[in-house]
């Protein structure tokens, strides 16, 4: 079977770290924001191709993961927006390796009216017109309560608004929804779910991206994953799943 040159050079690059492990090395717990699942599960996958040892992947939003640290838990690895593990910093291994940057997306069920939103003002009429507005209670859902502040549109919100703990809560309400709504959550997260409608990113002036990276517990053994997680074939998985370098 013949291997591509980039995936030879990853393999490589991993291959003293990985000769070094025992031959039932032991499981890597990985607790990880949910908004970088795909592209995170993707990379995770080619690791354990190449060799690597098991990994168990656990997810949850941002204060979630937040709180779980803080109250002990303590997996190998931490895949969490950066600021989130610059705030965690003294229980960490060392310095956070970034993964990528995710924004936030607008969708809406098939067969659910499709707003041209382009701007301030046309992301205003949408929400003055739609029904209801479905968003989390996490970073992304966080993110647009300040939007929809700014930009005078908190009342008209209030009373239409569907909150739900996670993005994946989101998009199974938007799936099995009615009448004129709109969703808003993690690009990643939309392009996930097949049978929604992708109308697109947030305008621009609007948008907001969250910076997310990786980083070992202290004590914890993370090691060989870690820099496979910054090569070229976890590099392809992050991208392909709108993860931005």
């Amino acid at each position: 079977m013949r291997i591509d040159r980039t995936k030879r050079r990853a393999l490589l690059a991993c291959a003293p770290l990985l000769a070094a492990r025992p031959a039932h090395a032991a499981e890597i717990k990985l607790l990880s924001a949910g908004a970088v699942e795909p592209g995170l599960a993707t990379a995770v996958a080619g690791f354990r191709a190449a060799g690597g040892p098991p990994v168990r992947i656990a997810y949850a939003t941002a204060p979630q993961l937040r709180e779980r640290i803080l109250a002990g838990e303590t997996p190998d690895i931490l895949v969490a927006p950066l600021a989130l593990l610059e705030e965690l910093g003294g229980r960490l291994a060392g310095p956070a390796v970034p993964l990528g940057r995710v924004g936030v997306g607008i969708a809406v069920r098939p067969g659910a009216p499709e707003p041209a939103i382009h701007d301030a003002d046309t992301l205003r009429a949408a929400v003055e017109q739609a029904d209801s507005l479905v968003f989390n209670r996490a970073s992304t859902g966080l993110y647009m309560d300040r939007l929809f502040e700014r930009l005078g549109l908190t009342a008209v919100v209030t009373p239409k608004a569907r909150r739900y703990p996670t993005g994946a809560a989101v998009m199974a309400h938007l799936l099995h929804g009615t009448g004129r709504e709109i969703g808003f959550g993690a690009i990643t997260e939309i392009r996930l779910v097949p049978g929604l409608r992708y109308l697109g990113p947030l305008p621009a002036g609007l948008q907001n991206t969250t910076a997310y990276g990786a980083a070992a517990l202290r004590g914890r053994d993370g090691t060989d994953l870690l820099p496979w997680l910054t090569g070229p074939e976890a590099r392809r998985a992050l991208d392909a799943a709108g993860i931005e370098g």
